[in-house]
């Protein structure tokens, strides 16, 4: 080949570095590289559609959290038996979740006839995972989102959630000050990830707004939506081996976590 075809090509080469769109913002496994990430992470938003003002409200303030990173590394309960996890986590509720029942039975009764799942599951769900509410957190999500994202462990799970947590602040459903939740970023009384949210949530009290974090109507009937939207089938068992079983696999995966649900939701049934 000529000298001209490589000098060409090595022309060519400079110009298509030169011309490629910056590449995403890269992880980091400290707090030392965050403030480059999220100045690069809001390049990328924007040129997604997310608008400045968004941007503003949401990253105000917003600084790496050391703290998430110490929790994301210190999971040990899904670890325990099923007799310990049991006991830990339902020990206590059943009574209160069989008050939920009879206290919300007409609501769960048309959420049932829209959606197909049974008040049991939902209100066992709702009490495993914060207290019928109590427990929702109070950290602030797109910090938790943020931290995580630009961590190099989960990275593109939690980026794709942080971007749907901006979406819900774009579109209205929440402000940056409302999106209190658990530590890595579960929002509501039934700790929904940003992304399910912004797939799953439903507006059931009919005010315009789907509202995980005040709206019990919304709560009950978006974890409906959620597990009728994994393959809930509508007067199917629940119990090990069925179908509805295995759907439970898409709400936790921890095969305790499904158990409990199971066993809790029969118990308050009864």
């Amino acid at each position: 080949m000529s000298m001209s075809f490589f000098r060409i090509s090595a022309l060519a080469l400079v110009l298509s570095i030169l011309t490629t769109p910056v590449l995403a913002a890269k992880c980091g496994n400290g707090a030392g590289g965050f403030n480059s990430w999220l100045a690069q992470f809001k390049k990328e938003a924007g040129a997604r559609g997310i608008r400045k003002s968004t941007l503003n409200r949401a990253f105000r303030r917003i600084t790496y959290d050391r703290r998430v990173i110490r929790l994301d590394r210190g999971q040990h309960s899904f670890k325990m038996s099923f007799a310990q996890f049991y006991r830990r986590r339902a020990g206590g509720l059943v009574g209160p979740a069989r008050r939920k029942l009879r206290q919300n039975a007409g609501l769960l009764r048309r959420i049932e006839k829209r959606f197909g799942v049974p008040g049991p599951i939902l209100i066992s769900i709702w009490g495993l995972e914060t207290g019928f509410g109590r427990n929702s957190g109070r950290m602030n999500v797109i910090r938790s989102l943020a931290t995580l994202s630009y961590d190099c462990r989960r990275s593109a799970f939690f980026t794709r959630n942080l971007y749907a947590a901006l979406k819900i602040i774009q579109r209205g459903d929440m402000s940056p000050a409302q999106m209190r939740g658990a530590w890595a970023g579960e929002l509501g009384q039934t700790q929904f990830m940003a992304h399910s949210y912004l797939r799953y949530a439903v507006d059931f009290d009919g005010n315009g707004r789907r509202d995980l974090v005040r709206s019990r109507a919304d709560v009950l009937a978006s974890t409906a939506n959620y597990l009728r939207g994994h393959g809930w089938k509508r007067g199917g068992a629940w119990g090990p081996g069925t179908h509805n079983n295995n759907v439970l696999r898409q709400w936790n995966k921890a095969g305790v976590y499904r158990k409990t649900i199971v066993k809790m939701a029969s118990a308050i049934a009864r």
